[in-house]
């Protein structure tokens, strides 16, 4: 299996699909692996583009730190990944705590390499309620979910993945997808999971969103019960320059399976920059961040 080393000796484990085309860097939500990923791989792939998807450290088949659990630390793997690759002009793409990293990785490493954003259901701007974020979810919410994690993660996991990450109170979900999620989710290391929670919730990324610099496509569910889209997607749109919100009506939290077909052609459309064919709403960005015009 083909893996980088990164700094502190970390092992992060990557797919490489497609040879030709411009590369999509595609980053996963907690506590899962570049698998979730798989199906807009395989669809970019297909469709000429080079898609790079990594496991997080202490997620999947990349080593489990016991240091290192944190945003910056992810934001700098990733830049190993995409260096050692010898990648450029990506379309980086980031769900739920992959926002996250990718947000980060642009606020640590710059632009130079990236030439399009893609935020899906994704953590930034600030997840926590705080005193300056006063429409945060309280923090009572991820102290329980942290007790979860310590008690019984396997169940944990059971009732994220028959619960609210799909929406599974609001319409039928396959059993496959839950059974995917679950099988993930305990592939992430126990402590990697735990700290992560941390990461994702507790990270300000106002200050990362302010310096983004690149055309953003911002996607995210109305009826996402992990990150409220008032909480995420919306506010993240409002702080990025020129960003474009994209809103899936009903959207689940899970939308890489929840809504497939439309966020695949939302994704190819963006990186080609031209109309997508299932979602009025989106619209392709006018000019790069060169001012060069769409490639």
């Amino acid at each position: 299996m083909p893996f980088v080393t990164v700094d502190d000796g970390a092992r992060i484990y990557y797919k490489d699909w497609g040879i030709d085309g411009s590369p999509v860097v595609l980053g996963h939500g907690w506590p899962l692996n570049s698998d979730a990923w798989e199906a807009a791989a395989l669809f970019l792939a297909e469709h000429g583009h080079r898609a790079v998807a990594h496991d997080r450290r202490g997620h999947g088949r990349s080593s489990q730190t016991w240091h290192g659990n944190e945003m910056d630390t992810y934001a700098d793997d990733l830049a190993t990944v995409i260096e050692t690759l010898d990648l450029s002009d990506i379309t980086l793409v980031g769900h739920s705590t992959g926002g996250g990293e990718a947000v980060r990785y642009l606020a640590r490493h710059g632009s130079a390499r990236v030439a399009r954003l893609v935020l899906v259901s994704a953590v930034p701007p600030y997840m926590l309620r705080a005193d300056d974020n006063p429409d945060g979810i309280p923090a009572e919410v991820f102290d329980a979910l942290r007790s979860g994690e310590l008690a019984d993660r396997s169940q944990l996991y059971r009732d994220l993945a028959d619960g609210p990450f799909f929406n599974h109170d609001r319409a039928p979900v396959d059993q496959g997808f839950r059974d995917a999620f679950w099988a993930q989710s305990l592939g992430c290391g126990h402590r990697a999971a735990y700290e992560c929670i941390a990461a994702f919730s507790a990270t300000d990324f106002r200050p990362d969103l302010a310096a983004i610099d690149v055309p953003t496509l911002v996607i995210h569910g109305d009826a996402d019960q992990i990150v409220p889209l008032d909480v995420g997607g919306r506010r993240t749109a409002e702080l990025v320059d020129g960003a474009v919100l994209s809103v899936y009506e009903g959207g689940a939290h899970g939308l890489p399976d929840t809504s497939r077909e439309r966020l695949h052609d939302d994704l190819l459309a963006f990186v080609e920059g031209r109309p997508s064919r299932t979602n009025t709403q989106f619209r392709p960005p006018s000019t790069t961040k060169d001012g060069k015009g769409t490639p």
